[in-house]
């Protein structure tokens, strides 16, 4: 796990959601190539992107647009971006856990059936 966070500089809430989501039952993705850019974590089952926000106070426009720019990408391919920020997995684990189950549940109400 570390030379993941050295080399890809995974934040390290990251790899705690991602065994949160483990310890669930869910089948979660670190460091997930989305084919323009390596996602924290991904869900592709119910194509779900997940991104750690450790800088989320400082954030400026030109980051905000990136953000944006990211989602819509990630969006016209089929997946839903979200953005949770590190302070929410470092303090209320389980609570981050059981909403990206219900955001999951949610989307898999959603996929429709070939």
């Amino acid at each position: 796990m570390e030379k993941l966070i050295k080399l890809k500089r995974t934040p390290k809430e990251a790899i705690q959601l991602y065994y949160g989501l483990k310890n669930a039952g869910v089948n979660p993705m670190l460091e997930w190539w989305d084919g323009k850019k390596s996602v924290d974590i991904a869900i592709s089952r119910v194509k779900l992107n997940i991104e750690i926000d450790t800088e989320y106070q400082s954030i400026t426009h030109e980051q905000a647009i990136n953000d944006l720019e990211e989602a819509m990408h990630s969006f016209r391919n089929g997946f839903t971006t979200i953005r949770i920020p590190h302070v929410l997995i470092k303090y209320y684990l389980k609570e981050t856990v059981d909403n990206i189950l219900g955001i999951m549940e949610g989307l898999k109400a959603n996929i429709k059936v070939l």
